[in-house]
């Protein structure tokens, strides 16, 4: 095992946490917010001399670790940086248990939104920017990962080379700078554009500094208690809904645009998203009674995205309806969670060829991907099924173990889902009254356990034991 190269990329993760850190430090100073400051100041040293200690320990390594390497370096870097992240939740003047902050970190890490606090507007500010910092880190994090740690075509469950990818990276160390940066700018340029529209909207610039933070990464975690108490107007619900909507869709959708590549091509997969949203939204616009039809498009943006933030709650026998969206989830290359479009696509086109083939076995069918070179095979078809039956495998067994630990059996499946997709527990989905808080520590272990699998997926911890079993 590599351990030496696993260090030099855990010290390029703990370096953000400084920067988020030190910028926290100066808006504290800046507008006289002390409360919060020595944790910052504590949380800047430990996460600075973390990386310096992860790098001299990687000196003369070999950078270019192996597939099963960087899975077990995913796991390191979710649970340690939380660790990082949970220190100003723990030494703050909130009286948080360290299960708490830990708790409250990883769930922004992931991107899922679940949170311990009671009443969001009565925190201090810097620990709004530090709650929304964190969602914002763990997207950077995730579209990383994607691009680098699961470009290995021959260990590809994510499919990533079914995805527009001009990298196409086969050695992590060569190409890791250029990688980066190109995704760390896309990533700026989306969060930047999100924020600008939502300024100009007229929302408070704190607000908008936050809220572009926590979509940009299909997040949940807001300054305020409600939605509502930010987005007023109509005009704002837009280009919240906008927003989202970029959010699940390819990070590299914006490269596409001023590469003059052909994005139709290149974005098939996008494309039949934005109809799905659509088709789903116009669906339940003439299902659900009283409800704006602008209200419903979020609703399905929100559940497809993984994000779970909502407007007007919907009747109570749609709730499973936007749960089932939250499976699908958005485009391969983006924030969004759950099984994936792609691999729903493969799943249900492989099972029309195959009917069709059992009705009129001579009949000619089209079995490329997406219109793209690819053509289905029994690797991806293989890897997408596998991928499904461990989805509902994480689920069975969570709500297993949440059902023992008090929750009613409703209430653990849908939590069950909503923490293996990292979506927000809310009016959505008829879960915005859990008190995670009081949930036995159990319980939070594992939903904690189940959130970072959630992003990485099931597979990636068998694949592990199985490498550590076969060494064995």
């Amino acid at each position: 095992m590599n351990f030496k190269g696993i260090s030099y990329y855990l010290s390029l993760s703990c370096y953000p946490v400084s920067f988020l850190s030190f910028f926290n430090i100066l808006y504290s100073s800046y507008f006289d917010h002390y409360l919060n400051l020595d944790s910052y100041i504590l949380t800047l040293v430990v996460s600075f001399l973390s990386g310096l200690g992860f790098y001299f320990l990687s000196k003369n390594s070999e950078k270019n670790i192996k597939f099963y390497e960087k899975l077990i370096l995913v796991f390191i870097v979710y649970f340690f940086i939380s660790l990082l992240i949970s220190i100003p939740y723990y030494f703050g003047n909130y009286q948080l248990s360290f299960i708490n902050s830990f708790f409250e970190a990883i769930s922004g890490l992931t991107t899922t939104g679940f949170t311990v606090f009671y009443n969001i507007k009565f925190l201090d500010p810097t620990l709004l920017i530090w709650r929304s910092s964190s969602h914002w880190i763990g997207g950077l994090f995730f579209l990383i990962f994607l691009i680098l740690i699961f470009s290995d075509f021959k260990n590809d469950f994510k499919l990533t080379h079914l995805a527009y990818n001009p990298d196409k990276a086969t050695n992590l160390f060569k190409d890791t700078q250029k990688t980066v940066t190109k995704v760390f700018f896309l990533y700026i340029f989306l969060t930047g554009l999100i924020f600008i529209l939502f300024t100009i909207s007229g929302i408070r610039l704190f607000n908008s500094f936050n809220l572009a933070m926590t979509i940009s990464s299909t997040g949940a975690f807001l300054p305020t208690n409600e939605l509502s108490e930010i987005i007023k107007y109509s005009s704002q619900k837009f280009l919240l809904t906008f927003a989202v909507t970029l959010s699940a869709l390819n990070i590299y959708f914006f490269f596409s645009l001023f590469k003059n590549v052909n994005t139709k091509k290149k974005h098939q997969e996008d494309f039949l998203i934005l109809i799905a949203i659509f088709a789903f939204s116009i669906m339940l616009f003439f299902s659900i009674k009283n409800s704006s039809f602008l209200d419903v498009l979020f609703n399905v943006v929100s559940s497809l995205s993984n994000s779970g933030l909502v407007f007007d709650s919907p009747p109570k026998n749609f709730y499973l309806f936007f749960i089932f969206l939250t499976i699908i989830g958005g485009s391969a290359i983006s924030n969004s969670s759950g099984i994936k479009f792609l691999r729903l696509y493969i799943l249900f086109k492989s099972t029309v060829f195959e009917i069709f083939r059992l009705v009129s076995p001579n009949v000619i069918i089209d079995q490329r991907i997406l219109k793209t070179e690819h053509k289905i095979n029994n690797e991806n078809l293989n890897s997408s099924f596998f991928i499904f039956i461990c989805f509902f495998i994480s689920i069975f067994i969570l709500s297993s173990i949440l059902t023992t630990g008090g929750l009613n059996f409703e209430t653990s499946f849908k939590l069950s889902i909503l923490t293996v997709t990292n979506t927000v527990n809310s009016e959505l989905f008829g879960l915005d009254s859990i008190d995670f808080f009081n949930l036995l520590t159990s319980s939070k272990i594992f939903i904690i356990l189940f959130m970072v699998i959630g992003k990485i997926e099931l597979i990636s911890l068998f694949l592990i034991i199985k490498k550590i079993i076969s060494r064995n």
